[in-house]
């Protein structure tokens, strides 16, 4: 029998990595928008793995017998200065996203759900990840973002992501 506070919180994230990933779509269409496809393919492969976060919370549950419960996502509210604006809100999401996680970590810790804690191992290890990818994408920006032929030749490096799904196994 799981702990219902762990279960409301695995809930609420997997609706938290969809709205990541609808986030994510979000930057990815202002990027279109402005020329930039290599940024736009960015933050689509990044809004994937979001989508297969949520999948795999799904899945944990489910496979644990943890009732579903999704809940309407709400619009993204990026206002779009300039192209530094949806970098620095994407790590501010990763890692408003981190924070939950280790909120979920410590509820399963408390109640001693091991469990849970093994299959979140992951997730703290990628938030990790996220965290550094956005921060490197900043850096990168910071660098090059001012000199339009930097900017093309950061926008052709980031065309050239390409989608891993996660090799979780639960």
């Amino acid at each position: 029998m799981f702990d219902s506070k762990v279960s409301e919180l695995l809930n609420s994230q997997i609706n938290k990595e969809f709205y990541s990933a609808y986030l994510y779509l979000d930057f990815s269409n202002y990027f279109v928008e402005q020329g930039l496809n290599g940024f736009a393919n960015w933050y689509k492969v990044q809004a994937q793995e979001e989508r297969d976060h949520a999948l795999l919370f799904i899945q944990y549950m489910q496979n644990n017998n943890i009732k579903v419960t999704l809940t309407q996502l709400a619009t993204p509210e990026v206002e779009y200065i300039d192209h530094m604006s949806p970098l620095k809100a994407g790590l501010e999401h990763e890692e408003f996203v981190t924070a939950s996680i280790h909120t979920i970590y410590d509820a399963a810790y408390q109640v001693k759900d091991f469990r849970t804690m093994q299959f979140l191992d992951w997730f703290v290890k990628e938030q990790g990840e996220e965290e550094t990818n956005a921060n490197d994408l900043i850096r990168k920006m910071e660098l090059f973002g001012t000199d339009p032929k930097g900017l093309y030749l950061l926008d052709q490096e980031l065309a050239q992501r390409m989608y891993n799904p996660p090799s979780l196994v639960l």
